[in-house]
């Protein structure tokens, strides 16, 4: 459920983009970031910080799109969100308990040495920034089309692949006898 309240947003700006235009297309999914903010809210009296900035840069970007009718401002969002998500994974090995934003995620699940930790988080901070570029070459290298395509299709594709060799990846580097992973009891 929370892997298609996290792509509603881009689905709905998919969507409404093939049926209008770019402008109605972040009409969509300002609504639909909003609407996946108050049904999480509403469902567990909490909501993710990364989930609330997505939605606020899609709020603000987006909104920026609608008011000035420029749509270089929601071309822009995939890039913010994605840099800002390298940043915060980058960061996290420098503040507060300086544990990589990755270990902090699969921690409870997964054991590795702290060495592999920080191999998969900087892993996961050139997953973003490389994403983030490949967004603004297509955003303003290519028509509205393909870029409209590629924000669905090919981030989704790449975010596929990329989990795939991630966990790939883990296999490779768990302590031995492979039995770390979900002992965690």
């Amino acid at each position: 459920m929370k892997l298609f309240l996290d792509f509603l947003p881009v689905v709905a700006f998919f969507v409404a983009y093939k049926l209008a235009d770019i402008y109605t297309a972040t009409a969509a999914a300002i609504a639909a970031s909003l609407a996946v903010v108050a049904y999480t809210w509403w469902r567990e009296h909490r909501v993710e910080k990364m989930a609330l900035v997505t939605a606020g840069l899609m709020v603000v970007l987006g909104g920026a799109t609608l008011w000035l009718h420029d749509d270089i401002f929601v071309l822009w969002k995939p890039t913010a969100v994605n840099w800002l998500f390298a940043v915060v994974f980058l960061g996290s090995t420098f503040v507060g308990d300086r544990k990589p934003m990755v270990r902090r995620a699969l921690g409870a699940q997964i054991e590795l040495p702290e060495r592999q930790w920080r191999q998969l988080n900087l892993a996961w901070v050139t997953f973003f920034a490389v994403c983030g570029a490949l967004n603004l070459v297509v955003a303003f290298h290519f028509d509205r089309d393909t870029w409209v395509n590629f924000k669905l299709f090919g981030l989704l594709g790449l975010t596929v692949l990329f989990v795939f060799a991630q966990g790939w990846w883990l296999m490779r580097h768990l302590p031995e006898g492979r039995d770390s992973v979900a002992r965690k009891e």
